[in-house]
């Protein structure tokens, strides 16, 4: 009996692998109690700066002119004109902000409208679809502070004397880049339209990909210090109400000076904030936008971003391409198993070279293990230190490409890499065959469609590589067993982020590994619980 009792080394290793997930577990519990519950909320709140009181206009064309002047007169790129009315018999002033609209338009012709053709009628009552205007609509502000906040932020106004408020002009914005390819979702088969900086064109975007009276759009204001436009888009009679009462509360809730990108607007609304797993899918391109409205999703447009959010996501949207739904159900199937089988070599490549080197080279068939001991004579590091040196030089080259001018980023990282490689070999310093599963390894984490989730990927990866070097074969498989119970647990606005893989739906299945004919795919997902389930109806 004393002869079958383990060694004290493996029962040591029994009892981490059995704690650590504990461990884990419980203070994942606290993190995530305070980040929902948010030990800073009430502090918050209770420090909320009050609300000043809106002055009125005061019906005297001097007196509001001068407090506007005194309110937002000391930017430098705020422009003021006084000119005569005609057809009013007064004098006007109109305030804008240099560069929010296009200059053409607003000297020659929305002034020479004001001056020689505004009546009291046309200004007084908003535009008929009829009225030949030369800007979009005319809208009165309630307040002053209103008035020059409106200014700001890109719209014209207009002071009248006789008049008891002010107006704001609706015009076409300046100059802007022209739309273009997405760059960071290339694809060979689909459309080559991609979201732009301005959210008027994104919004737009969206109503071009076809046409229908229930794709519904809602718009408001986020940001404390600096405020932007943000859009709700979902289709209403498919989306699920209580997911779209969660997307609204959410991003009432948020407390931002200012959201600079669609990124500051992701890691508030989350679930959560400790994970490494992204729970917004973002996207530079409409149609993925719209597939994704189809099945009942919710997506986000902020301005100032050609990055939409697409939420709730799951953990096969971040491996999925629209491409898949564009190429015939066969290949497009093979494509997503081998994008599945590169998610996984490019996380667990490096933890699996360790464990069989270090611990387990029986595992290794013979010749292969004789070949690799081989290789790996003369050098002086331990597996762990060899994978790290090499792992981090190659993380180091992928970034320098990105940062680097265009011209050069890509060669710098080829060059780059072999050069380090074949030098890293002949000093003896890493193994030949290391250097091959570093370059799968990299290859791999190139075919993830989505840029955050590789980024998670290769994050995760060092993790696992700790995790063998201690622990070998149980440190690897005790690594995934933690990462699936930590997705497992995970959510994104309620819906499981494995789902459909756990809760089991069968149904949904048919868009999971493998991609089903179209003719197949007659239902939307059930995770979503939407209005209407059925695609075709």
């Amino acid at each position: 009996m004393i002869a079958y009792i383990p060694e004290w080394t493996v029962l040591g290793q029994a009892l981490i692998a059995f704690l650590v997930p504990v461990l884990a577990y419980g203070l994942s519990q606290k993190i995530y109690a305070f980040t929902r519950t948010g030990g800073g909320e009430e502090t918050s709140r209770k420090h909320k700066p009050p609300v000043p009181a809106a002055t009125p206009f005061h019906g005297d064309y001097e007196a509001d002119l001068q407090f506007i002047r005194t309110a937002i007169g000391g930017n430098s790129d705020l422009r003021s004109r006084e000119f005569p009315m005609e057809k009013i018999n007064a004098r006007g002033t109109l305030f804008f902000v240099d560069g929010m609209q296009s200059d053409r338009l607003l000297n020659m012709k929305i002034m020479e409208f004001l001056m020689f053709e505004a009546t009291a009628e046309s200004l007084a009552a908003p535009p008929s679809p009829d009225a030949m205007f030369p800007f979009r609509s005319l809208t009165h502000a309630p307040d002053l502070e209103s008035f020059g906040r409106s200014v700001l932020f890109g719209h014209p106004g207009l002071l009248i004397e006789g008049f008891p408020g002010g107006l704001l002009i609706e015009c076409p914005d300046g100059a802007n880049r022209a739309i273009m390819e997405p760059v960071s979702e290339a694809l060979l088969r689909g459309p080559r339209l991609g979201f732009s900086e301005v959210l008027s064109e994104n919004t737009s975007m969206l109503r071009r990909q076809g046409f229908s009276d229930q794709l519904e759009m809602k718009s408001r204001r986020v940001g404390t210090r600096l405020q932007k436009d943000l859009v709700l888009a979902y289709f209403k009679d498919i989306v699920n109400p209580e997911l779209l009462q969660e997307v609204e509360a959410r991003i009432s809730r948020m407390e931002i000076d200012f959201a600079v990108e669609s990124g500051s607007v992701e890691q508030l609304i989350e679930d959560n904030g400790f994970s490494l797993f992204q729970q917004a899918q973002n996207t530079e391109r409409p149609d993925r936008v719209i597939s994704a409205l189809l099945e009942g999703r919710v997506a986000i447009l902020l301005d100032g971003t050609p990055f939409a959010l697409i939420v709730p996501a799951t953990f096969s949207m971040l491996l999925q391409s629209p491409e898949d739904y564009y190429e015939r159900w066969l290949p497009a199937s093979l494509l997503r198993m081998l994008r599945f089988l590169a998610a996984f070599l490019a996380l667990m490549a490096p933890s699996l070279y360790i464990s069989f080197i270090s611990f387990h080279p029986g595992l290794i068939p013979t010749e292969l293990a004789i070949s690799i001991i081989e290789t790996r004579q003369g050098v002086p590091f331990p597996s762990l230190i060899e994978v790290m040196i090499l792992e981090i030089s190659i993380e180091i080259l992928r970034e320098a490409g990105i940062r680097l001018p265009k011209p050069i980023g890509p060669a710098m990282g080829i060059v780059g890499g072999l050069i380090i490689g074949d030098a890293a070999v002949q000093a003896g310093i890493v193994s030949p065959f290391l250097v091959i599963v570093v370059a799968v390894t990299a290859i791999s984490s190139f075919s993830i469609p989505t840029y955050s989730a590789g980024i998670t990927l290769r994050a995760l990866r060092f993790l696992g590589m700790l995790f063998a070097a201690f622990l070998g074969m149980f440190g690897t498989i005790l690594f995934f067993l933690l990462l699936c119970s930590h997705l497992t647990k995970l959510k994104s606005f309620g819906v499981p982020y494995l789902s459909p893989v756990s809760p089991y739906r069968l149904r949904d299945w048919k868009d999971l590994f493998l991609r089903a004919p179209l003719s197949l795919m007659k239902q939307r997902p059930a995770m979503l619980k939407t209005k209407n389930s059925r695609r075709r109806s």
